[in-house]
């Protein structure tokens, strides 16, 4: 399975998300016109817009650093695609989406 197979799977999971595929090739998935998540275009990486505090412990396990988008986003380029780097992949999407839900 790649990344962008495991990523668009989990994607369609998930309620209220618009998917666009850049100029470049890359996919972003949005919520409610907000940017959570990106898939290059080579499909060998992942950003995801994760809270501050998620971010910084996801910035500590392997095969992550912080993206040039900002606060909070971090890019995930796994070597190997295992059942660890799938879990944390999803982990992270589903943190980035559900970050940007209502609010209770």
């Amino acid at each position: 399975m790649t990344l962008h197979d495991l990523l668009t799977d989990a994607v369609g999971q998930l309620e209220d998300v618009d998917t666009a595929l850049t100029g470049e090739g890359a996919v972003t998935w949005s919520r409610s016109g907000r940017l959570f998540a990106v898939l290059a275009a080579d499909g060998g990486s992942a950003e995801f817009g994760l809270d501050p505090a998620v971010a910084a412990a996801a910035a500590r396990t392997p095969d992550v650093e912080s993206s040039p988008r900002g606060a909070g986003w971090v890019v995930f380029a796994p070597q190997d695609l295992d059942d660890h780097a799938a879990d944390r992949a999803v982990a992270w999407l589903s943190s980035a989406h559900r970050r940007l839900g209502p609010r209770d």
